[in-house]
């Protein structure tokens, strides 16, 4: 149920709301700014089907301070997003059972799991999961970070319209763990100046519902709700 869509005469207390929770950060020079919040909407949808649940609209504004030397990024920072996630899960919860936040930029996470630790100490039954994939490429290389192949065959699937693929740019292929340091310091650009951590070259929409069915497979196995796929490897 899209609640975005209904009365408040079509809504019956206690029903668990899934809350997708993106970003508007830039994607490379041939991704769109929502991207996180486009995938993390998809996973939404199809975990609310499973559990048949109610689907708010996603939560477009995350904590996305990385991408900010990049001209359109918008980012409220984690500590209003701690909060914002706080103030409405206690408003769900005056009428719903079961919140749960789906996460689609790695960002958010010390936020959510901030707010989740102190709703779940208030009492509440809320709980977060990420937008997770199997560890590699059909090729059997791994998935890369940031609108590299791996976010590019997801909105090829997702929204092809919106990837302009004439665009695409190789961008930083060194494994994120080792530029960590340096984009702690200096934020994404210091380490790939048109934003890319990756490489779209390959991307497919094919891929692409390969991973996003793998996602809502962890977010599932996650929940403890897992379908049959439920234990391919994940990232």
């Amino acid at each position: 149920m899209l609640l975005a869509d209904r009365s408040w005469s079509d809504v019956q207390r206690g029903v668990t709301v899934v809350v997708p929770v993106g970003s508007f950060e830039q994607h490379g020079p041939h991704l769109p700014f929502d991207t996180d919040a486009v995938i993390a909407s998809a996973v939404g949808a199809r975990v609310a089907d499973h559990l048949g649940a109610a689907l708010l609209p996603s939560l477009m504004y995350g904590s996305s301070g990385e991408h900010q030397s990049f001209a359109g990024t918008v980012s409220i920072g984690a500590e209003a997003l701690r909060l914002v996630i706080v103030e409405l899960v206690r408003s769900l919860r005056t009428w719903a059972g079961r919140v749960v936040l789906v996460n689609g930029h790695g960002g958010n996470a010390p936020a959510l799991a901030a707010s989740v630790a102190q709703l779940v100490a208030e009492g509440h039954e809320v709980g977060w999961v990420p937008c997770e994939w199997i560890s590699c490429t059909p090729d059997g290389l791994p998935w890369d970070a940031h609108a590299g192949r791996s976010e590019t065959s997801l909105m090829l699937h997702l929204d092809p319209d919106r990837v302009d693929l004439t665009r695409a740019e190789v961008g930083n292929t060194t494994p994120v763990g080792e530029l960590m340091a340096a984009m702690m310091a200096g934020g994404v650009a210091a380490v790939a100046p048109n934003g890319v951590l990756g490489d779209p070259t390959g991307a497919s929409a094919e891929e692409g519902e390969v991973l996003l069915a793998s996602m809502v497979a962890a977010a599932l196995d996650r929940l403890g709700d897992p379908p049959h796929a439920a234990s391919q490897e994940r990232r």
